[in-house]
């Protein structure tokens, strides 16, 4: 049996940051995180969204791994071998701009060190600066599974991309073709269609003349003028009789001396523009298909950084695409060819890392053929066998599947997986003898169709996305060896249960992941099953977070807090509890610096709980032999606080299976801060303190320890170093032992009892009356006061008189009296609770006649208040000039001071003759 320790005494006021750097450097060296396979209990799994390698933490992330915790916490606790797998994503583009630009400091590019020497640098890199983010989290308190860390080009995993490469390319679904891709000139590399952020901005229809080789001219209208000196062609509506007899016709190419034909074809809208529109197939996506089904030749005019290049005439070389538009314009309309420019709003495609207007370019590259992958991904989302939270986000997933178009894979860049790709580099002569393409796991030997040794291997990189879409499986080193430990986890930890992430990120990974694990999951679950294959059951998609005045949080706007400052300020625990209480499900989160002190206010509370309990202890004792919840000499107010124990187990457990983390730290608020702390503390003080004996002043202190002891169990999920420092100090503790391996206390429908909150509710309306009356009459705190009560069918007279010592306790009522209906006592201020009057003789409690005059005062100045923001406020220079929250601002004033208005007419009209109410 380990040794148990004692508790360790609780210091008067909270230290966050002694008490989190402690627990979590036992957690971490115990292996309190870790989880291993086991035929007795089931897995609950969750991979998380692997953080860029360059990232730092910031308030998305806290949003998103705080969730992550709470459900992993909570399964841990409720029976589950729970097992969060971390790790970091090698993140391509961005971690090569950042190594370049430390290279540029130094005055050097990653040209001058060469690919291998370069790459080698940025893996030094990661290894100096890599793991920044994952040491961020430990601070969060993030209970990662830290022994199964992967990283995206760990050995393992680029073997996985490579199997997972080289089978869809065997099937098919991987090939290479010159196609339009969206084209990075910042970053030098083609990125996906999903990679492309839209923004609709005001700009122009330009109506440039093509003279005609017969004669007359003829006029398109196009956005990007500088893209014609790439025209092969001139296209009209086939349906479109204005045009018929153009159809065959050759046009001059103004500012060139090429001649282009005019074509027909079915994509053309006739209302757009003129009706006829110029044909670009090297530099617009829907010109490409246009070429293709024409047969038109295709010219790329702009070099790797949208730079026009030689095959433009030399006046427009070497112009970046800006200025090439006004050389253009400007050589236009000296000929007479610009017919007339027009405001146009405009769609402009942007490279959602860097923010660099992209450019349609045609290239060779790799693509998947996503079309066979994504029938069946759909499938099982629109079956249910993969739920989205909020369910609002399937429409959204639905219609991006229904159009999807193949996935370019290939990026222009040297950090990343390298593309598995050889080619025969074989000559005789100077001509290629061979050229064949080999798609190997590994680098092969020689070439198997000619022998040769000469083998090249294709320059490019995969984008990181087509690493991360294996992450579910991935991790766990797939294709792992059969029968071997790491295959056996797989199939015990896979699928993975819940995916918390962004709703941005939908189609560039949630969707990829359902369709790799569908596609490779038969490969180790050994079964065609499609929920066997899936990568998780449930999608939790998180909230944006946004600042007080609606914007997004981001560091170029300066509004986002820095994580790491609002934890040393507030505390793990209270930043982790304000941002959950804070994100309702599909909502956007409001947040500011200030709102942490919800958090901290609430974490002080509990604190302040357990210090009582443990105090009042330490003078009364234990109850010897009393075991767990304590039924002996119970009251109401112990009957009460155990039906909104198991009340609220209930109900927590309903909301974290529904995703509702917000409604969670409602009910965790409202049963330790409310039902708890302000009411069964006090009521447990009149009978620690009263004259009941030790033994049972000790099973009734007992009990409350017990219910609290539950409800940091329950708690511990959202604010874990707390509730550990006050579980370890509730009672002495087996070595070694931890709050997270407790079992969560379970709801005992059996325990709930409605009549008894029913009782309570009214116990506790009375006493606020009692409260609200001494406050308006300004009776002192330290006077007693009668209280008259009518007693009716709901709470008879008998019932009443049980409630005499919490009136005595809570509000200083010194004699409960029973009247019967419709007695008005003179003199007396009256209240209503649940039907029932009660009434508080004023007379030796209060200066009658001075209470009289101070009221009367009070209430005109009130009142001439109210007549200046009325006059303010009804005034239409006043409402339409002031900024609006100005205006918010009086209106708040004058429902304030109307409430007030009417609490002093009240109170004025109880101290009159007769008691009125």
């Amino acid at each position: 049996m380990a040794e148990t320790a004692p508790p360790s005494p609780l210091a008067r006021t909270y230290a966050p940051r002694d008490v989190e750097s402690k627990w979590y450097a036992i957690w971490e060296r115990s292996g309190a995180f870790h989880a291993e396979r086991s035929d007795a209990i089931p897995p609950f799994t969750i991979v998380i969204p692997p953080p860029n390698v360059t990232g730092v933490l910031h308030m998305g992330h806290i949003l998103n791994n705080t969730l992550q915790d709470v459900l992993v916490r909570y399964k841990r606790m409720t029976g589950f071998a729970a097992c969060w797998i971390p790790g970091t994503d090698h993140a391509g583009i961005a971690t090569q701009n950042v190594v370049e630009r430390a290279l540029g400091r130094e005055g050097k590019t990653r040209h001058d060190l060469g690919r291998e020497k370069f790459v080698e640098r940025v893996w030094e890199w990661k290894r100096q600066y890599g793991g920044v983010i994952v040491q961020q989290l430990r601070t969060l308190g993030a209970s990662c599974d830290w022994a199964r860390e992967r990283f995206t080009m760990d050995a393992s995993l680029s073997a996985a991309v490579r199997e997972v490469f080289v089978r869809l390319f065997d099937e098919g679904l991987i090939y290479r073709g010159k196609y339009i891709v969206n084209w990075c000139p910042k970053d030098h590399t083609a990125i996906s269609d999903d990679e492309v952020t839209y923004t609709e901005q005001q700009g122009k229809l330009y109506y440039i003349r093509y003279p005609l080789v017969r004669g007359g001219f003829l006029t398109v209208a196009t956005t990007r003028p500088e893209t014609m000196l790439g025209d092969t062609a001139v296209a009209v509506n086939p349906s479109d009789e204005r045009f018929a007899p153009l159809v065959g016709a050759r046009a001059r190419l103004p500012l060139t001396e090429r001649e282009i034909p005019v074509i027909a074809d079915e994509f053309v809208d006739p209302a757009f523009g003129t009706g006829m529109v110029k044909v670009t197939p090297a530099h617009d996506p829907n010109d490409y298909w246009i070429g293709q089904r024409h047969n038109l030749p295709q010219i790329d005019i702009f070099d790797v950084s949208a730079r026009t290049n030689d095959n433009v005439p030399a006046r427009y070389r070497s112009l970046d695409r800006a200025e090439a538009r006004e050389r253009v314009l400007a050589d236009l309309r000296a000929e007479g060819l610009l017919e007339k420019t027009e405001e146009h709003p405009n769609s402009v495609g942007r490279c959602y890392r860097c923010d660099t207007v992209i450019e349609p370019r045609l290239s060779d590259q790799w693509f998947v053929r996503m079309k066979p992958l994504a029938a069946p991904a759909l499938a099982v989302v629109r079956d249910g066998l993969v739920r989205f939270h909020p369910e609002r986000w399937t429409k959204v997933y639905e219609h991006w599947m229904t159009g999807i178009r193949d996935w370019c894979i290939s990026r222009q860049l040297w950090w990343g997986h390298r593309i598995p790709v050889w080619y025969c580099a074989a000559t005789e002569g100077r001509t290629a003898r061979c050229g064949e393409p080999i798609v190997s796991r590994s680098a092969p030997a020689a070439c198997p169709a000619c022998g040769s040794t000469a083998l090249r291997q294709d320059e490019d990189v995969l984008d990181t996305w087509f690493s991360s879409w294996l992450w579910p499986f991935s991790v766990h080193d797939w294709p792992a060896e059969t029968g071997s430990p790491a295959e056996a986890d797989l199939r015990y930890f896979y699928p993975t249960d819940t995916l918390v992430t962004a709703p941005e990120i939908i189609f560039f990974w949630v969707a990829r992941m359902i369709m790799a694990g569908l596609k490779f999951g038969p490969t180790f679950t050994r079964s065609a099953d499609p929920a066997r294959n899936i990568p998780f059951r449930d999608v939790y998609f998180t909230s944006i977070v946004r600042d007080t005045q609606g914007r997004k949080m981001s560091k170029s706007l300066g509004n986002s807090p820095e994580p790491l400052d609002l934890i040393a300020a507030y505390g793990a625990d209270a930043v982790r509890y304000t941002i959950l209480a804070l994100a309702p499900v599909g909502q956007d989160v409001i947040y500011a610096r200030e709102k942490n002190e919800l958090g901290r206010n609430f974490a002080n509370k509990v604190w302040n709980a357990g210090r009582f309990l443990l105090m009042n202890r330490e003078s009364i004792g234990d109850a010897p032999g009393a075991g767990e919840f304590p039924s002996a000499h119970a009251d109401l107010a112990d009957r009460w606080i155990l039906s909104r124990l198991h009340s609220t187990l209930r109900d927590a457990a309903e909301a974290i299976a529904q995703f509702e983390f917000n409604r969670l730290t409602r009910l965790l608020y409202d049963f330790l801060w409310h039902d708890y702390c302000d009411w069964y503390v006090e009521m447990l003080k009149s009978r620690l303190y009263g004259p009941e004996s030790a033994a049972v002043k000790q099973t009734v202190l007992a009990r409350a320890v017990d219910v609290y002891d539950a409800a940091l169990r329950l708690l511990h999920p959202v604010m874990p170093f707390i509730t550990e420092e006050l579980w370890q100090a509730l009672r002495p503790r087996a070595a070694g032992t931890t709050i997270m391996h407790q079992a969560m206390a379970k709801a005992d429908a059996a325990l709930i009892d409605t009549g008894v909150e029913r009782q309570m509710a009214f116990v506790q309306g009375l006493i606020e009356a009692v409260r609200t009356i001494r406050s308006d009459m300004s009776i002192p705190p330290s006077a007693d006061v009668t209280l008259m009560v009518t007693a009716g069918e709901a709470h008879p007279a008998p019932e009443l008189g049980k409630y005499e010592g919490y009136l005595r306790r809570l509000a200083r009522v010194a004699q409960v009296t029973i009247v019967p209906q419709g007695h008005r006592p003179p003199l007396a201020a009256s209240a209503i609770v649940e039907g029932e009057e009660l009434f508080m003789p004023l007379a030796g409690l209060i200066d009658l006649e001075k209470e009289r005059a101070r009221l009367a005062k009070e209430l005109e100045r009130v009142e001439g208040m109210l007549r200046g923001i009325r006059a303010k406020l009804s005034s239409a220079s006043f409402t339409a000039k002031a900024p609006a929250d100005v205006v918010a601002r009086e209106r708040e004033k004058l429902a304030t001071f109307d409430a007030t208005r009417e609490k002093l007419e009240r109170s004025l009209g109880q101290i009159t003759a007769g008691g009125a109410r």
